[in-house]
């Protein structure tokens, strides 16, 4: 009587925790290089924003000062905005098409894949930043008082954060049309309670409370420090470091929300 044969499967690749410098760069070549064959998405990321400035000059044509008071939050909102939107979307179709899945069940950490993804669109917020600053103050005539490197830093810090936010939320949807349906329960929210159409100590008590612990509040008032003063200030370095720790917080979710195939 023969014994039957068994079939052995292969071991589940080992977990790596650490960061691996090769292949966190690898992924996010291999992101890049996707992002360069969809110029109408690079063109919405770059594009947009800075669009939406131009719109918001010529609104408030007949009060400058207008412009001056809230261009500056808008300069670190609409790139928050625009990677979350496409960050989101973007990264759902590689966790429906599977892609995802594969590069798990090869030797890729998490944290791999989660930063790779970061470094990649990060790349594509430095850029959208730099236009945004750039258009506003020196084609725009934003008046501010403080370095414009200091608005391009937080411009960045706020891309970074919706790149984060985008990769967060794409584990809860199921399609792109729920993808885009979480900008109003993260995003908007936060746009009413940041500051940017009523000072926030004017606020409900409940309201100035949910909004001392939302991100987008310390991002507006980061820009409004650079706007207002000429130095770096103790608050603007406060509120660049939450701005930063809640991306990074939010990217670590991230990471817990993939899975790995085990066979």
């Amino acid at each position: 009587m023969s014994t039957p044969r068994t079939t052995t499967l292969p071991p589940p690749p080992a977990a790596t925790s650490a960061l691996n410098l090769s292949r966190t760069l690898s992924t996010a070549t291999r992101v890049l290089r996707q992002l360069r064959h969809d110029p109408r998405t690079i063109a919405l990321m770059l594009l947009v924003p800075c669009l939406m400035l131009l719109l918001l000059r010529y609104v408030f044509d007949g009060s400058p000062r207008t412009f001056d008071n809230i261009g500056a939050s808008l300069l670190g909102i609409f790139p928050l905005i625009t990677m979350f939107l496409v960050t989101s979307i973007a990264t759902l179709r590689e966790r429906t098409s599977g892609t995802l899945e594969r590069l798990l069940a090869m030797p890729l950490g998490k944290g791999d894949l989660i930063v790779g993804y970061a470094l990649a669109f990060g790349a594509i917020a430095i850029v959208q930043s730099a236009l945004a600053t750039a258009l506003a103050v020196w084609f725009l005539g934003l008046d501010v008082v403080g370095s414009p490197w200091l608005l391009l830093l937080v411009a960045l810090l706020d891309a970074l954060l919706g790149t984060a936010l985008g990769l967060f939320v794409s584990a809860f949807a199921a399609s792109e049309f729920q993808a885009v349906q979480f900008m109003p329960a993260v995003i908007f929210p936060q746009l009413l309670l940041c500051g940017l159409f009523t000072a926030r100590e004017n606020m409900h008590p409940v309201l100035e409370t949910l909004s001392d612990v939302l991100p987008m509040s310390y991002a507006v008032d980061g820009m409004n420090e650079v706007l207002r003063h000429t130095d770096m200030t103790a608050a603007f370095v406060r509120d660049i470091l939450i701005v930063a720790g809640c991306a990074l917080l939010v990217l670590a979710l991230g990471a817990a929300t993939l899975r790995r195939r085990t066979a």
